[in-house]
């Protein structure tokens, strides 16, 4: 995978140069989400797809980068650690410039909610990015979480760019035999057995849990294309609902609109020299 700046008002996009097409290049945005089961996957209209693009996308929001161009040599995002840590990392190394365009922001004008049996979203109106999240989970390793989390300068990286995927050792034999976590390891996901956390260092955070979730939040919603100005609560959702929401919120044109400037910084590209890129092999 590369990370390649781009120009004011490209977006984020990514590009397959596995697929000898010009078809080959695929937007992350809401409305392009083709499959949300344990991640997200975006897809383009020749049916070329990227999986698992919410721990990057939310490093790009959290640092900031509002334009870049990402090439894959094939059909997933690299899972690292799990976490969007090692993004963070790529973009620290290139720095980041002030590009010549006003920021574009989507305002939050009024609330939208669904729910899904006792999973709920929401999103309300406020003068930046804020997360709240709530999990339940049966083992006493997870259990009840409760976080929150306002997107500021810096914030990202300390509060929740570290915090790792997760899953349940129980879980694994299902997932495999229906070609989920095929390459999951200790190395790339919190594993809980039980009451149990098998990694040997343990937690990053001690409640690693909801981070995660909030961390994949800042990544779905990235997706609306632009910043995003606004109150997300959540309880016990996931990619789908996340997604589910910003097609709920763009349908309705009252609830939404479009503005440039906001509280975040004007608009930022990545700041290597345009015949360079930073990588992850």
């Amino acid at each position: 995978m590369v990370l390649h700046p781009a120009e004011p008002g490209t977006g984020i996009l990514f590009r397959r140069i596995d697929v000898a097409s010009r078809a080959a290049t695929v937007p992350a945005l809401y409305d392009r989400v083709t499959a949300s089961n344990l991640g997200t996957t975006i897809s383009n209209n020749e049916g070329i797809s990227v999986a698992t693009v919410e721990h990057l996308l939310a490093a790009l929001y959290g640092t900031g980068v509002d334009n870049a161009v990402i090439e894959l040599d094939g059909p997933e995002v690299p899972i690292m650690d799990g976490s969007a840590a090692p993004f963070v990392m790529l973009v620290e190394c290139a720095g980041l410039v002030q590009q010549d365009a006003p920021r574009r922001t989507l305002r939050v004008l009024k609330p939208i909610e669904l729910s899904d049996g006792d999973r709920k979203v929401s999103l309300v109106p406020a003068d930046r990015l804020t997360v709240s999240f709530e999990i339940d989970f049966d083992s006493a390793a997870v259990c009840h979480q409760v976080g929150d989390f306002s997107m500021k300068t810096g914030t990202f990286k300390t509060h929740l760019a570290r915090a790792r995927t997760f899953g349940f050792l129980k879980d694994v034999d299902m997932l495999r035999a229906n070609g989920f976590a095929l390459g999951g390891s200790l190395d790339n996901a919190v594993v809980v057995d039980e009451d149990k956390i098998l990694n040997e260092d343990g937690l990053r955070y001690p409640d690693e849990f909801v981070r995660h979730k909030m961390m994949d939040v800042i990544g779905d919603l990235s997706l609306a294309g632009a910043r995003v100005e606004g109150h997300f609560h959540g309880v016990r959702s996931g990619h789908c609902l996340n997604n589910q929401l910003l097609h709920a919120l763009f349908a309705d044109s009252s609830a939404w609109c479009w503005s440039s400037g906001g509280v975040d910084a004007p608009v930022v590209d990545l700041e290597w020299d345009r015949t360079a890129a930073v990588a992850i092999a």
